[in-house]
C-alpha cells in the first residue's frame, strides 16, 4: 500500500476539488481555534432599502375620480388565431377511413385516438405482447390487409389514408 493511506490526507487520487475544499477546511478550522475575537465583532447588517414612492393617482376628467391602473394600460390588439395545424388540423381523408370513422375530414391525432379505443374495446391487442395488434375486417381495410401489426406503425399506415392539399 502507498504511504497516502496511512496517514488519511489523500484519499481521493486526482480529485483536486475535494483536496482543496478539504485543505481549505482545515486552514479555516486552524485559524479559528488562534483567533477567538473576530468571532465576537461582527459587522451589523445592510438595511434595507427604502421602496419608492409611488406616482399620484391620474384623474378622470369626465367623471373626476381616480383611474384605476386596468384603465391607464394600452392594450395590444388581439391577433387572430389561424386554428389548429400539424396533427392538430382536419384534412380531407380515403373512403375506407371515411367509412372506419364516419367523417368526411378528421385530424390525424383524432384518427389515432378512435382507432385505438376500437382497438382497445374489441380487445384487439396480443395479451403476451401488448404492442402487437390483431387486425378484425375493419383493420384490414386500413391496413393493407396485415393480420397483425406493431403499435409504432399505425401512424405510418395511416398516412396513407390522408389527402395531401395544396
Amino acid at each position: 500500500m502507498s504511504s497516502y493511506h496511512s496517514c488519511g490526507m489523500r484519499v481521493f487520487r486526482g480529485c483536486r476539488a475535494l483536496l482543496a475544499s478539504a485543505k481549505s477546511a482545515a486552514a479555516d478550522v486552524a485559524n479559528a481555534k488562534t483567533t477567538t475575537t473576530t468571532a465576537t465583532t461582527r459587522s451589523k447588517p445592510k438595511p434595507k432599502p427604502k421602496p419608492k414612492p409611488r406616482p399620484a393617482k391620474a384623474i378622470n376628467q369626465v367623471t373626476g375620480t381616480g383611474l384605476s391602473s386596468p384603465d391607464l394600460k394600452v392594450k395590444a390588439p388581439k391577433r387572430e388565431t389561424a386554428g389548429p395545424s400539424g396533427f392538430l388540423k382536419a384534412c380531407p381523408i380515403s373512403p375506407a377511413l371515411q367509412n372506419f370513422l364516419g367523417v368526411p375530414e378528421a385530424s390525424r391525432s383524432g384518427a389515432v385516438k378512435q382507432i385505438w379505443s376500437y382497438i382497445k374495446s374489441q380487445n384487439l391487442q396480443n395479451p403476451a405482447d401488448k404492442r402487437e395488434i390483431f387486425c378484425d375486417q375493419k383493420l384490414k381495410a386500413l391496413f393493407s390487409g396485415k393480420d397483425k401489426i406493431g403499435f409504432l406503425e399505425i401512424g405510418k399506415l395511416l398516412s396513407l389514408h390522408f389527402v395531401k392539399t395544396n
